[in-house]
Formats: structure tokens, C-alpha cells, sequence
């Protein structure tokens, strides 16, 4: 399989008084036409990772890497033009809650219509049927109704489907889903994994799904890289995540409650400074 992302001792960095630390620490792994993902307690350097792909890292930031490339073009050598066409065109990257990432003083339609202008070079009413065919292809009822609405006026779950409509707007080859279900209950979760399933299989996507939901991912992905402090420690497919070998992979495992299993008290994870050293 050819891969369509490629990522080579990436690392990055931040400049602090208290001297450099690493956010993410010279990690490598490739995806190709597949759902990759990528889980980890918070500080991981999950997200981090999804936003050094598109040049999206914190201002004081510095990202470098041996290889980090998209379907075979260099991302750290492009331009800042360059990375404004490629995100949210060939790239694009779903945020964990749309409540801030959705413009609330613009329309829903409006805003699917401005990513498919910007990126699809078409305008007009080519636009306005874009934004309703991308409406209806995440499965939103009366797609004319909710085109009209401002975000506030939709739920969390359909505020979510719109986000994946209006990144899909411009036809990418990669997604990023950055922890896209977290905000949501089991019902709607269950609904947004089943579109993305969909997308996937139907448009030949690759997608990089960020979560700390390691039953979720072990169910919905192909495969799995476990971060812990800013490295992979382990990759596996997703149906063997349950026989992980890592200490690290094994703490997270047991720490999460099961149904039909009582337990006085979940265990806590004992980490190992080794675990910190470069792998």
C-alpha cells in the first residue's frame, strides 16, 4: 500500500524559561488508504502530532522531522500559500467540539459554501448545491432547513456532522479527526463513527483518528499507535489492541471500568521513568 502520509522522526519543540521541552518526540509512522489511530492520555502529544501535519502547531513552536510528507511533497518545505491551499483541500482536520470552531454569526450553509470557494475554486449557486450535497452525505434530515441555520440552533451531534460536511467540502485525501465523538453520547457517537466509516470506504480517505477512547479506536480502526509523553510506544492492528504488550499500553487497558466486572476501586497506572527514553 502506497502511503499517502509520511512522517519520519518528527519532533516538536517548545522554547520555555524553563528551557525546551518536547512535546512531541521524534515519533515515525506512515498512513495510507486506512483509519489509523492514535491514542494516549491527554498530553500525550496526540493532538499536537494531527496539527504538526498541517502547520497548525502554537505560535513559539518548532517542528522538524527527517521526512514529513504528503503524497510525496515535503510539507516542511512549503510556502505559507502552499499550506493555506493544501488544509482544508487535500487535507483536513475535524476539531473535537464545533461550538468553537464553527463561526456563530455565520450561517451553517455559509460557511460549507466558503471552505468548497476556497478550495473548489466554484462560487455562486455551484457552491450553495455543494454545501447541501455535503449536508445530506452526513446524513442531516431537510439539509435546506439546517443550511439556513446559525450554529447555536443546532445540537452537538448534527454541530459535529456539520464540521465533517464543511472539512469534506473540498474533496480531501487525508482527514484528521481530532477526538470527534468525545462531546457526544453513545447514540450520536455511534451515528458520526458510522458516516466516517462511510466516507472512508466510499472515497478511499485516509484518516488519522485521534482519541483516548481505546475501546472506540480498538472497534473502529484498522490500526494503532499508543503515544506516551511525545513517543510511540507501540503499534498494533486495532483488533489486537486488547493484547497489547507495552507496560504502558497494558496500564491504560486496566484502567477502564467493564461492564459486569465490579471492582472496589480502578487500578492506577504506575509509570516507569524508563518509559521517557527514546524508543
Amino acid at each position: 500500500m502506497t502511503p499517502i502520509l509520511e512522517v519520519e522522526d518528527l519532533t516538536v519543540q517548545f522554547r520555555t524559561n524553563r528551557g525546551t521541552f518536547d512535546a512531541v518526540r521524534g515519533i515515525s509512522f506512515e498512513v495510507g488508504r486506512e483509519r489509523v489511530g492514535i491514542v494516549g492520555e491527554s498530553g500525550s502529544g496526540k493532538s499536537m502530532t494531527g496539527r504538526a501535519i498541517l502547520g497548525l502547531t502554537p505560535k513559539g513552536s518548532e517542528v522538524t522531522a527527517r521526512r514529513l510528507a504528503f503524497k510525496g511533497r515535503d510539507l516542511l518545505k512549503m510556502s505559507a500559500n502552499e499550506m493555506r491551499e493544501l488544509r482544508g483541500g487535500q487535507i483536513s482536520m475535524v476539531m473535537q467540539d464545533p461550538k468553537y470552531s464553527l463561526n456563530p454569526l455565520i450561517r451553517i450553509g455559509a460557511q460549507i459554501a466558503e471552505a468548497y470557494r476556497v478550495h473548489g475554486g466554484a462560487g455562486g449557486s455551484a457552491a450553495r448545491d455543494k454545501a447541501l450535497a455535503m449536508l445530506e452525505a452526513v446524513h442531516i434530515r431537510d439539509p435546506e432547513r439546517v443550511y439556513k441555520l446559525y450554529p447555536h440552533e443546532v445540537s452537538g451531534g448534527m454541530g459535529q456532522r456539520v464540521m465533517i460536511s464543511m472539512m469534506l467540502a473540498g474533496d480531501p485525501d487525508l482527514l484528521i479527526a481530532d477526538e470527534p465523538t468525545s462531546a457526544l453520547d453513545v447514540t450520536v457517537q455511534t451515528e458520526v463513527l458510522r458516516i466516517l466509516d462511510e466516507l472512508v470506504e466510499r472515497r478511499g480517505l485516509a484518516l488519522v483518528f485521534i482519541s483516548h477512547d481505546l475501546d472506540l479506536v480498538a472497534g473502529f480502526c484498522d490500526r494503532v499507535l499508543v503515544m506516551y509523553a511525545g513517543q510511540i510506544v507501540e503499534e498494533l492492528d486495532a483488533a489486537d489492541l486488547a493484547s497489547a504488550q507495552h507496560p504502558y499500553s497494558r496500564g491504560l487497558l486496566a484502567s477502564l471500568p467493564r461492564l459486569g466486572q465490579r471492582r472496589d476501586a480502578l487500578p492506577v497506572l504506575e509509570r516507569d521513568p524508563r518509559w521517557r527514553e527514546a524508543v
